[in-house]
Formats: C-alpha cells, structure tokens, sequence
C-alpha cells in the first residue's frame, strides 16, 4: 500500500507541471528550479510508486500506460487547489465574523456603524455575543471582543481603540431629593447604584490631581450590567460610578450630572481583541481595520 503525504502531492504537481510544459525544462521554469531537480522529483515519484511513468529520450517525453492513467487523475489536484485557493483568499471578504462585546458597547459605538460596514463588506455577516462578562475566545469560537483594559492573556492581540477613566454621577432627582453633595467626604452615606466588577472592600478610588481618595458606599444596590447601572442611575436610585464615554447622551440630554468633575478613577483602555494576528482569515481582518478607522468613543 502506498502512503500518501505531503511530499507525494508535491511530487504528483511536479509530474503534473512537466507533461503540461511538454518537458522538464518547461516545468522548471514554471517552477522557478532547475532541470535536474525537476527529473529528480519525478524520478522519485517512481521509486515511491514502483513504476515507470514516462519514457525519456533527449527530444521529447512519452507517457507510459500507467504515466497516463496517473496523469488523468493527478492534473485535477492542480484544479482543486485552485479551487480552494478561490474560496479560502477571495477577492472580496465573506463570511460570519462573531463578535462580543458588552451591550452598551454595541448599542453606542459598534450597532450606529452597520449601515456603513454593510455598505463596504456586503457579503461579511456578523454575529453579536452581547455580555457584560468576558468570555473564552477560543472555546466560544469568538473572532473578536471589545473589552475594557488589557487582557492578561499573553496569546491576546490588544489593539487599544480608546482611554476613559471613571466619573461619579447622579440624576436631577437624586440630587434635588438628596442635595448636592458639597465634599467627598459626605457622599459615602447616600445611596449608590454599583457596579459588581468594581465592588470591593477597600472602597472606591478617585484620584484629585495626585491625591486619592478612597470612597466607602455603606448602602447601595448592585448590578453586574454597566448599561442597566445607568438606567438605574437616570431614575434617581443613586449615585453611580460610570465612565463619561459610555453616558454621552444622558450628560446631553440632563439625565446624569457628574459629581465632582475633578475627580477620577483609573485610567482604563477600551481595546479590540482577537486570538491571533496570524493567518486571519479576510472577512476577520475586514472587520478589525473597519472597527479601528471608524469607531470613535
């Protein structure tokens, strides 16, 4: 039984390649080789196949019977490859990208720019994942995620889309039934909305210039859904840790009034992450440069 590997495919193209060209110096030009490593293949293919595949005489080539037979079937290899070249590297990107991201994320900065991506990549489709938690790239066959920060995953590509840092915010309701919170210091006893993912022990952190302030809510609700903290911050529940890219149109519209404007958190990076920056399939490398030119927070 003949074992059929890589190299044996090679040498088929080769056998392939010198009866279309009519000689082996043909073929090797083709091939961009030498004469002498072209009849070397071939000659290998014979050893491996236990046959004689062509007769040779210093004019021309003839096909043995089972020259012919092999050839029949070998020449299609060269069609199917192309073939499959035409449909992994076509002209035009196709395909599902999947996408996850949370739903505030989606809803403000990627949903408003469907009618141009469409308009580019007609034939790309995307799946949306909408989760506030971040999910396993790989074993959800997730294409791309936009997340908050850089992730500690080494085998992550991060390309950094935008910076924000956390603000303190509260409706017109909460602050004309609670009042204006004249210091820091006073705000720790009033209600609060809080994010889980940012709920801890040791307090909240703000920064004033170079000064941190560390802030203790002693009665909140929580949600783990950043979009929802926003509906329950515009409805007057609470103050509300939010970051001013995320709430541009209830800063707008009157709905949030930030607190303490000179304070704020951390510095956290929005960026759009993928599992590999090798041998990204077009319609993935479409959507990455379309989300990198036109997203702006």
């Amino acid at each position: 039984m003949i074992t059929i590997n890589a190299n044996t495919l090679k040498l088929l193209n080769v056998f392939v390649q010198v009866i279309n060209a009519g000689s082996f110096a043909g073929a090797a030009r083709k091939m961009t080789t030498s004469r002498s490593r072209v009849s070397e293949q071939v000659s290998t293919l014979e050893l491996q196949l236990n046959v004689r595949l062509l007769h040779r005489n210093t004019r021309s080539l003839q096909l043995t019977m089972e020259g012919e037979k092999l050839y029949e079937k070998a020449k299609q290899l060269e069609l199917i490859l192309q073939e499959i070249e035409q449909d992994l590297v076509a002209e035009e990107p196709s395909g599902v990208v999947r996408l996850t991201m949370n739903q505030d994320v989606a809803e403000q900065f990627i949903i408003p720019l469907l009618p141009k991506f469409v308009e580019q990549f007609p034939k790309v489709t995307l799946d949306f994942v909408l989760d506030d938690k971040p999910l396993n790239l790989v074993e959800q066959q997730i294409d791309l995620a936009i997340r908050v920060g850089i992730p500690k995953d080494s085998s992550l590509i991060a390309r950094p889309l935008h910076q924000d840092s956390f603000g303190l915010f509260a409706s017109p309701a909460f602050i004309a039934q609670h009042g204006l919170p004249i210091t820091i210091d006073h705000i720790s006893a009033l209600p609060w909305i809080c994010l889980t993912q940012l709920a801890s022990n040791n307090g909240l952190e703000f920064y004033e210039d170079e000064t941190l302030h560390i802030v203790k809510p002693t009665h909140f609700h929580q949600c783990d859904s950043p979009r929802h903290v926003q509906i329950m911050a515009a409805m007057g529940l609470g103050i509300a840790v939010l970051l001013p890219s995320m709430i541009k149109d209830e800063l707008q519209t009157g709905q949030l009034i930030p607190l303490f404007p000179s304070f704020r958190g951390k510095p956290l990076v929005f960026s759009l992450v993928y599992p590999s920056r090798k041998q990204l399939p077009q319609r993935t490398q479409a959507v990455i440069d379309f989300i990198l030119q036109e997203c702006k927070f």
